[in-house]
């Protein structure tokens, strides 16, 4: 049997997010609550830190912030049969797991294989058994391509409903739903929504997840192909929503435009779940596709986003960290209000922080806020606030194609706040409690330094916090 991988360098490891132990990581899976604890899955292949045959790694919590790794959930039965992406239900007293079970025909051609979905399940949380009587079910609609993956489960009234990506036998990404009384019995009941053009809405919708906040619908979903447009979907794949009303009845979901979640280059496959107190929690996997992953030199590739809580409001999706997170402040490194042009953070462990800005902008005569992370004179990663226009810049200057900027416009002029995570190679941009929000990936090995700076003098409220796991 190979031996997983080992971490061979901590210069770019994550001190307080989800990361893989040693290997590879990429989607969250089955995030849930089951006796006591959170539990978070993810695509995992333990034996190199490039992408392998699909295992599920785990990891449980108390609090969604302070994470113990657990043994592997699920394993390819070989390196044709292997285990992609899926979800999580407590039925009974029991934790069952849902996945898309993914059999390539060739080794050597990854472009054919068959996708099928299947359920394991578990007493304790901890061990899991594949069911003997797998595939739950076993083929894709006939008007379907192979592609056809990551099932999401909820209740819904009497019955289990599942949503899964896919792509219609026409090329385009859609959204299909299935009914169950029991788990293991299905009922197709068709597609909910589809991409009207691939380069508008994509041509796979991959990670689709289902669920209400207030009294609207939205159907989150990781589209695969759409084109760049102006300042919009610049990331290699995108992830987004679509806001409207599911009619169970007659199984259609009737939405509005396709709107991006993250703006930043790190942000893909998100998944939520509903945790006991009701609020709707989502995490993401803060990598993209195509992405150089500098840490694979090290023995290891990839993280997760921190948790955030999502709320509706005026036909946007708002996306803030969780309360959660401030059991991590260890130290207030500042604690600063009055007028600033250029100030330095001045914190013994820059890479382990958490900061907060908040400046009322009505009546300012300015025009640019900007913060700047950088190494040696030379930034890592800044971001800037246009008041005249609303658009957000951020850049990563790190990025070895030249793709370095990423964009997005909030709606008032009146008031910028900002809240940032640093955690060692990751940054996270949660501005105005959440209505746009940037989730980026940076290298460096030496010490960084933080500054927030203006075109014209502003009174601002500045904090900071060491935070330590």
């Amino acid at each position: 049997m190979a031996e997983a991988v080992k971490v061979t360098n901590e210069r770019y490891r994550l001190k307080y997010h989800v990361s893989t132990p040693g290997g590879w990581m990429n989607d969250p899976n089955g995030f849930s609550f089951f006796k006591g604890y959170y539990h978070l899955f993810y695509q995992y292949y333990p034996y190199s830190a490039q992408k392998g045959p699909m295992h599920w790694g785990h990891y449980r919590s108390r609090d969604l912030v302070h994470w113990e790794e657990l043994p592997i959930a699920l394993a390819p039965d070989d390196e044709q049969n292997v285990c992609f992406s899926g979800s999580a239900i407590e039925k009974d007293g029991r934790l069952y797991l849902i996945y898309t079970g993914h059999q390539y025909h060739d080794l050597n051609d990854h472009t054919q294989f068959t996708e099928t979905q299947n359920i394991a399940y578990s007493d304790d949380g901890i061990h899991f058994k594949k069911d003997a009587h797998n595939p739950i079910i076993a083929a894709a609609p006939a008007d379907n391509t192979q592609h056809f993956r990551d099932p999401k489960v909820w209740r819904q009234g009497k019955y289990y409903y599942m949503i899964l990506g896919s792509q219609a036998a026409n090329g385009l990404g859609r959204a299909l739903t299935y009914r169950s009384e029991n788990l293991f019995d299905w009922e197709y009941l068709g597609p909910i929504a589809n991409a009207q053009t691939s380069a508008q809405e994509g041509f796979m919708w991959e990670c689709p997840d289902l669920f209400t906040l207030g009294d609207h619908d939205i159907l989150l979903c990781s589209p695969q192909g759409i084109e760049p447009d102006g300042l919009r979907f610049l990331n290699e794949f995108q992830t987004g929503y679509f806001s409207g009303k599911m009619d169970y009845q007659q199984n259609k979901f009737t939405h509005g435009a396709f709107t991006e979640l993250d703006h930043g280059h790190d942000f893909y496959a998100a998944q939520t779940m509903l945790a006991p107190d009701h609020r709707r929690i989502l995490i993401g996997w803060m990598d993209m596709w195509n992405a150089s992953f500098p840490e694979q030199a090290d023995g290891w590739s990839g993280a997760l986003t921190v948790p955030r809580e999502l709320s509706y409001a005026s036909g946007h999706l708002y996306m803030k960290p969780i309360a959660e997170l401030m059991s991590l402040r260890t130290e207030k490194i500042m604690a600063e209000e009055g007028v600033v042009t250029s100030l330095e953070v001045t914190t013994p462990d820059p890479q382990h922080c958490e900061l907060l800005f908040e400046a009322n902008t009505s009546s300012w005569s300015g025009n640019e806020i900007s913060f700047t992370l950088e190494s040696k004179q030379q930034d890592l990663v800044s971001l800037t606030w246009n008041k005249k226009t609303g658009q957000v810049t951020v850049i990563r200057a790190d990025k070895p194609d030249g793709d370095d900027k990423r964009y997005g416009n909030l709606q008032t002029s009146a008031s910028l706040k900002l809240h940032i995570f640093i955690d060692t190679s990751s940054i996270e941009f949660f501005l105005n409690d959440g209505e746009l929000v940037f989730s980026e990936r940076y290298y460096t090995e030496n010490q960084p330094q933080i500054f927030f700076s203006t075109d014209k003098g502003i009174k601002a409220k500045v904090e900071g916090y060491t935070l330590a796991q």
